[in-house]
C-alpha cells in the first residue's frame, strides 16, 4: 500500500473510495485463464496537502504494460481527435519551424504519430507493449520499446520540439522521472502536450468505471500544475475535449517563458469555485456511485425478468471496473460484444463474460449495455438501423456534452 502522496510526497492522505479487491482490468483471459487471475485492491485516497487523488496500490508496470492488447487505431474518432491534435500543435507553433520534431510517450500502435508524419515531422515513440510497438514499426512509425523515463532520454540524447503524451500521464509508476525526463528532452521553445482523462469531468459524469488500475492518478487542472512546477515546467493552456468523455489537453512549457491564457485561468478558477479539489467532492462522489449500482442492477434484473436478451457493448478496459464492482456477470450479460479481434475468445476478467466480435455476429440481443459510452455518438450513428430494428442501446454512465 502506497502511503506517500505519489505527486508531493506528503502522507497526510485518506481513504475515499473503495472499490473492493478486482482483478487488473486489461488483462483478459484466455480459457485456460479463467478463474487463476489474481486479484487487487483498487482505493482511491485524497491527498490533504495538495489535493491529488490516487491510487494506494500500485500493479507493477511490467505486468500492466509489458504487453495488452489496447490498440489506438481501432476507433475512427480517436484518430480524428489525434489528427485534430497533431495540427493544432503544428498551426500554433511549429509550422514554420525547420526539421521539426515530435516524441510521442505510450506511442501505441503509431496513430497519432502518423497524423505527424503527414505534417512532416521526424517522429519517435516510445511505447513499452511489445505487440503493439511491433505494429507501429512494421507500419513505418520509428518505435522504441521502451518504459519512457530519464534514463531513456539520457540514452537518446536530443531534444524534441513537440512531446505528446496522450493517456499515459496518469498511469506513470516512475512519476517524476518521467517527468524530469520531459523537461530534459524538451527543446527550449518546445511543447509538451499531456492529454489526460479530467477528474473533475469523471465526478460530474459519474464515469466512476474510469478508475483502475492503470490509472495511478486522477489530475485536475490544479493538482497536475503542483506536479509541473516540482519539475521546472508549467501549463500555459488548456481545453476540454469530448474525446474518453472529457479529457484536458494541456499545453506545458519550461517554467517562466509563456503568459498563461485566460482560459486556462478561468477552468481553475472553476475548479476553486466548485469545490473540486475538495475531500467533501469525494465522499459526495462515492456515495452517487452506490446509488449508481442499485439503479442498474436493478434495470438488468428487470430485463432477464422481462425475458430480454442482454449483451455488452464493447469489451473495453474501464468496462471490467463497473462490470466487477457491480457484479454484473454471465447471470446479466451474455456476451461482450467488441470491434477489436486480438479480444477474440477471451474473457472479461473477474466476471468471465465471453468476448464475441461484432462482425462475427449471427443473432442479436434485445438490449445492448454499452460500456464503450464513451463513443456515445459514433456508436448510435454507426449502430441507428439496429435501433430502428427496436434494440436498445442502454448507457450506465451518460456524458454530458463538452
Amino acid at each position: 500500500m502506497n502511503t506517500i502522496c505519489r505527486v508531493c510526497d506528503s502522507d497526510n492522505l485518506e481513504l475515499t473510495i473503495d472499490l473492493g479487491n478486482q482483478p487488473w482490468c486489461n488483462h483478459f483471459l484466455k480459457p485456460e485463464e479463467v478463474g487463476k487471475e489474481p486479484f487487487y485492491p483498487l482505493r482511491v485516497l485524497y491527498c490533504h496537502d495538495c489535493g491529488t487523488v490516487q491510487l494506494d496500490y500500485t500493479v507493477k508496470k511490467e505486468i500492466m504494460f509489458g504487453d495488452h492488447t489496447y490498440l489506438s487505431g481501432v476507433t475512427k474518432s480517436l484518430s480524428q481527435h489525434f489528427k485534430n491534435v497533431a495540427v493544432e500543435i503544428d498551426e500554433r507553433f511549429f509550422k514554420n519551424t525547420p526539421n521539426k520534431s515530435v516524441l510521442d510517450i505510450g506511442s501505441n500502435d503509431g496513430t497519432q504519430l502518423k497524423h505527424f508524419q503527414d505534417l512532416g515531422y521526424d517522429v519517435l515513440g516510445v511505447e513499452s507493449s511489445k505487440t503493439t510497438a511491433k505494429i507501429a514499426n512494421e507500419a513505418g512509425v520509428p518505435t522504441l520499446n521502451d518504459f519512457f523515463n530519464l534514463e531513456v532520454v539520457k540514452r537518446l540524447n536530443r531534444k524534441f520540439h513537440a512531446i505528446n503524451a496522450a493517456g499515459v500521464f496518469f498511469h506513470l509508476e516512475e512519476l517524476h522521472s518521467v517527468t524530469e525526463g520531459i523537461r530534459e528532452a524538451l527543446d527550449k521553445d518546445g511543447v509538451f502536450v499531456v492529454q489526460f482523462l479530467y477528474m473533475k469531468r469523471i465526478v460530474d459524469n459519474l464515469a466512476f468505471d474510469q478508475i483502475y488500475h492503470e490509472h495511478l492518478l486522477y489530475y485536475n487542472l490544479n493538482t497536475i500544475e503542483v506536479l509541473l512546477n516540482r519539475h521546472g515546467l508549467s501549463m500555459f493552456d488548456a481545453y476540454l475535449s469530448p474525446i474518453h468523455g472529457g479529457s484536458i489537453i494541456g499545453f506545458v512549457t519550461h517554467q517562466g517563458t509563456k503568459e498563461t491564457s485566460d482560459r486556462l485561468l478561468k477552468m481553475r478558477q472553476a475548479e476553486i469555485d466548485q469545490k473540486s479539489n475538495k475531500l467533501s467532492t469525494y465522499l459526495e462522489f462515492a456515495k452517487r456511485i452506490e446509488q449508481m449500482k442499485i439503479d442498474n442492477l436493478a434495470y438488468l434484473e428487470k430485463a432477464k425478468k422481462d425475458d430480454k436478451k442482454v449483451w455488452g457493448f464493447g469489451a473495453p478496459v474501464k468496462g471490467n471496473t463497473l462490470l466487477n464492482y457491480f457484479g454484473i456477470g454471465t447471470q446479466h450479460l451474455d456476451y461482450l460484444v467488441e470491434k477489436n479481434e486480438l479480444r477474440r475468445g477471451l474473457y472479461s476478467p473477474g466476471m468471465h463474460i465471453p468476448i464475441i466480435i461484432e462482425k462475427e455476429l449471427t443473432e442479436l440481443p434485445d438490449i445492448y449495455y454499452v460500456l464503450a459510452w464513451n463513443f456515445k455518438k459514433e456508436i448510435l450513428a454507426n449502430n441507428q438501423h439496429l435501433i430502428d430494428q427496436g434494440i436498445e442501446f442502454y448507457f450506465p454512465v451518460n456524458p454530458s456534452e463538452v
